[in-house]
């Protein structure tokens, strides 16, 4: 049985006759019930199930850097769905059954906050890896604003990442992997503001092989 929790003009929950109603990210729906289908599947449905399911496997292990990452990307869709969203529009190449991501078209953070100028990479140890950026004042940003770093051994699945990184003041940052090492890292850098209230678009700055 269907309910109206918020009265008769407000939203349903539940069952009402042959409709559905539910809600997501705080916007209401109504679903009609479910048909069964009778037509073969196309070519094309095929190949958007293909580059589904591929974003979906490439995000799955970073889904708690992207919660950050995407946050506030719109009233509808943030965090997860919205990274995925992004990445099916402008990170996937070919055709099934050849479907593949591109890492460096991938964003795992986007906003307005501005990144700082000349961000480099460089390996000091066998697990460690820094993060330099210069410390020039940029418009529209704090000192306060904190690095947000991730690597990303999409062979492995091996992850590492900080959502609360150094301050954009300190122009430095280090991080160590975690797990087994071997293998080539994917690296990439954001900047969220130093309120939380918005992050910057992530830089991908290529890959490490440790």
């Amino acid at each position: 049985m269907g309910k109206s929790p918020e009265g008769i003009n407000g939203p349903i929950v539940g069952k009402v006759g042959k409709v559905h109603g539910s809600s997501r990210n705080g916007v209401a729906y109504l679903k009609g019930p479910y048909k069964k289908r009778t037509k073969k599947v196309s070519k094309k449905e095929l190949n958007n199930r293909d580059r589904f399911a591929v974003s979906q496997d490439w995000l799955q292990p970073i889904i708690e850097y992207l919660r950050e990452g995407f946050k506030g990307y719109s009233q509808q869709s943030y965090g997860f769905a919205a990274a995925k969203s992004h990445l099916m529009r402008n990170a996937l190449e070919g055709i099934r059954p050849e479907v593949k991501v591109n890492p460096a078209l991938v964003k795992v953070s986007y906003g307005t906050l501005l990144l700082p100028k000349d961000i480099t990479l460089e390996k000091i140890s066998p697990k460690k890896i820094k993060f330099s950026w210069d410390k020039t004042y940029v418009i529209g940003t704090t000192s306060a604003d904190q690095a947000m770093v991730l690597a990303y051994n999409i062979a492995t699945k091996n992850v590492s990442y900080k959502t609360k990184g150094q301050f954009r003041g300190k122009g430095e940052d280090v991080m160590t992997i975690n797990g087994s090492i071997g293998g080539i890292f994917h690296i990439y850098i954001a900047f969220v503001a130093d309120d939380r209230s918005r992050q910057s678009d992530s830089l991908y700055l290529g890959t490490i092989t440790l």
